[in-house]
């Protein structure tokens, strides 16, 4: 089996060659027809996030080298193991599926709140064991395959991170009125799912996208927003307060920089809320007062549950998401993918084919 894996944090990755794997117990075994490339991908390569100020949080421990990359997952069943038969349901070898990578330990209080994306002993696929960036993956229990019926190829397997990003996010902004503007800052893969789970939970409102790239503006004028904003560009800001008197209602972070959170928090009106999804990097500070005196809040979001991601699906499948761009790279270009993403060149989403 040949995969593309880290050999040494902040190196090009490498192809590494090994034995298909035999699934045991419950684990299942998925022949991967694609895999799409995440910008969490490029920390895990680096081995940090940028915090700001120079510092960097450490994204080197918990998994051992050389590691397979990949957590956006499609692909047939291939295998299953003795004790997966039972829990099989009505899949069967040779079906196709995608693959929720989230998954914690199972046993603790936070998974069985089905919250194990957030689990402390994480088995994340991708992440913290081999994932994707390869011909075949284990898979812990057959749970985790879920129906991709009538979703192209490549675009199934975006869902299975920028899809549940996005959604999850989404889901986290409440109190939105017919005609509140929302705010989508940063239109990468994320972003731009983010923009369509947003027309599909909020039908009524008005939304609105931020980012310094022309081009994904006008991409997101495609896609159905009401008004861009170069964020690049200090002036957009004010005019963004005129155009919605006052200030969005929500305002969600694709990015997560010091720039692009400053841009979301100034766009915000009283009483708004700011969801941080991106781990672009850095540091953002507000004085203690302005919370109680706006009042606004800020929420972190990270992926999301096996819940909503199969709620997410039942959506997706019945056609009430409209599609983001999907490009198709053989699996050995995964390496020089990583660069485009890390040099914001890549419109919608990347995803690989071995």
């Amino acid at each position: 089996m040949k995969s593309q894996a880290i050999v040494a944090y902040g190196q090009p990755l490498q192809e590494v060659a090994g034995e298909v794997p035999t699934p045991s117990g419950t684990e299942v075994l998925v022949k991967i027809t694609r895999c799409g490339v995440c910008h969490s991908d490029v920390h895990l390569q680096d081995g940090y996030v940028d915090i700001g100020d120079g510092d960097k949080l450490d994204w080197s421990r918990g998994r051992t080298l050389p590691h397979t990359l990949g957590h956006e997952i499609e692909g047939t069943l291939a295998a299953v193991g003795p004790e997966a038969k039972a829990h099989l349901g009505s899949r069967a070898v040779g079906e196709r599926f995608v693959v929720f990578p989230w998954i914690g330990c199972g046993d603790c209080p936070t998974c069985k709140r089905d919250a194990e994306h957030i689990c402390l002993k994480p088995r994340q696929l991708g992440i913290q064991v081999a994932g994707g960036y390869a011909e075949y993956v284990l898979v812990p229990h057959p749970k985790y395959l879920l129906d991709a019926t009538g979703v192209p190829e490549g675009l199934a397997a975006a869902y299975m991170c920028s899809g549940i990003t996005a959604y999850s996010a989404l889901k986290k902004i409440r109190d939105i009125a017919p005609g509140d503007p929302i705010l989508i800052v940063g239109l990468g893969g994320v972003g731009m799912m983010g923009l369509q789970f947003a027309r599909a939970l909020f039908p009524e409102a008005r939304l609105l996208a931020a980012d310094i790239d022309q081009r994904k503006l006008d991409a997101a004028m495609s896609a159905g927003a009401h008004a861009v904003y170069n964020s690049k560009d200090a002036d957009t800001l004010k005019q963004l307060k005129v155009d919605t008197g006052g200030g969005v209602a929500a305002a969600v972070d694709f990015v997560g920089s010091t720039p692009s959170l400053n841009y979301a928090n100034g766009a915000l009106r009283r009483g708004g809320a700011i969801v941080v999804v991106g781990l672009f990097g850095g540091k953002f500070a507000a004085p203690i007062p302005s919370f109680p005196g706006r009042p606004f809040s800020i929420i972190g979001s990270y992926t999301g549950p096996l819940g909503e991601t199969i709620e997410m699906m039942e959506l997706v499948r019945a056609g009430k998401i409209a599609p983001i761009p999907i490009e198709t790279r053989p699996l050995d270009q995964a390496n020089a993918t990583l660069d485009q993403l890390r040099a914001g060149s890549i419109v919608g989403r990347v995803v690989l084919r071995p």
